[in-house]
């Protein structure tokens, strides 16, 4: 009876990690995400400079932001979003001269978009694209002269983004007729208690940068990446959940990546891939996150090691897939304390005096 009974808990525990969720995304939000994401790394092998254009690749992940709501407040979120864009990887390139205030600068970046995004209520992807440019802002070479330019290269690729979900949002509201005009959330004023626990978010998330580069980590981008992924969960539970997806869910993406990477693909095989897997991402990452992280990884790893020889991808992967483990652990402990009783219950306690 008592093996019985450890199976059954086992299945209960392990079942939520696998079954498919019934939330589903537009099918043409879907394609216009991954054309926003797809399309610069496109034109980028048309002219011939495709890593470049990697830059405007990433700037069309702010298109994930896009939200139900009216014409203007969706064009005016996305339009604030990129900006946000713009200045994570600003301080990205501009620290990155020196490790320890990169890690110091992204501290303070990953604080202040958790506590804007928590005080607005942003929902998924929150403040993960945020600290995913910001990180691969720090894995380019540092060179001043090159720093407007490549910020200004990153808006482009939000602009594009911006452009195809205007055009999209047109086509719901006076041509499909099937737009709903949903009310934002409400804006929680507990501005303290946001604040205390954006505060705890970012020193785990720089605090795990620091300590991979005390290991001193090749390109340790993934670490802060990974444990700000972990840390997004809204319960220990969920944290829980979204860590055992991330670990094994990157482990298999590190094969589709390792794939990839063995058959050196040029730049418009590579454009093609990115067009796909960012499609595939946004069909899967509402319904099972663990299958998204298969299509993440790879793709996260074309963004930041694309010009990475085929001699040195085992080596590569396995760096990576360390990164991404340590990173996951230090997001898992951090969530335990966010999610703690006894921090909960002093944070409780701390806005009771107030």
């Amino acid at each position: 009876m008592n093996n019985n009974a450890s199976l059954s808990r086992l299945y209960n525990s392990i079942k939520p990690l696998l079954e498919l969720s019934d939330h589903k995304r537009p099918i043409g939000f879907i394609l216009i995400s991954a054309l926003a994401v797809g399309l610069p790394g496109l034109f980028g092998a048309w002219v011939g400079d495709f890593p470049t254009s990697m830059l405007a690749c990433m700037g069309g992940l702010s298109v994930l932001y896009m939200r139900q709501t009216n014409i203007p407040r969706r064009m005016m979120t996305l339009a604030t979003c990129a900006f946000g864009f713009a200045v994570s990887f600003a301080l990205g390139v501009l620290t990155s001269f020196d490790p320890y205030l990169s890690a110091a600068t992204l501290t303070l970046n990953v604080f202040m978009v958790t506590v804007i995004c928590r005080f607005y209520s942003v929902p998924p992807p929150g403040t993960l694209f945020f600290v995913v440019v910001a990180c691969l802002a720090r894995t380019l070479p540092y060179d001043l002269s090159l720093a407007a330019e490549r910020v200004g290269i990153l808006m482009f690729g939000a602009m594009d983004g911006c452009f195809l979900a205007l055009i999209y949002s047109v086509y719901q509201v006076y041509i499909s007729k099937t737009f709903v005009d949903r009310p934002t959330e409400a804006i929680d004023h507990h501005i303290l208690a946001i604040s205390i626990e954006s505060l705890v978010i970012s020193l785990f998330v720089g605090g795990g940068y620091c300590l991979a580069l005390f290991l001193q980590l090749d390109n340790p981008y993934w670490v802060p990446i990974s444990t700000t992924a972990i840390m997004q969960g809204a319960t220990f539970r969920a944290i829980w959940h979204r860590n055992v997806h991330r670990i094994f869910g990157t482990t298999l993406g590190m094969g589709i990546a390792w794939m990839i990477f063995s058959l050196s693909p040029g730049p418009w095989e590579t454009a093609v891939l990115i067009l796909l897997l960012s499609f595939f991402i946004e069909v899967l990452i509402t319904r099972n996150y663990g299958l998204a992280v298969l299509f993440i990884t790879p793709l996260t790893v074309i963004f930041a090691d694309i010009n990475v020889p085929a001699s040195e991808t085992d080596q590569l992967m396995l760096a990576r897939l360390f990164d991404i483990v340590l990173g996951c652990l230090i997001g898992y402990l951090g969530g335990w304390v966010i999610h703690h009783p006894k921090f909960v219950a002093a944070v409780k306690k701390r806005l009771s005096q107030r």
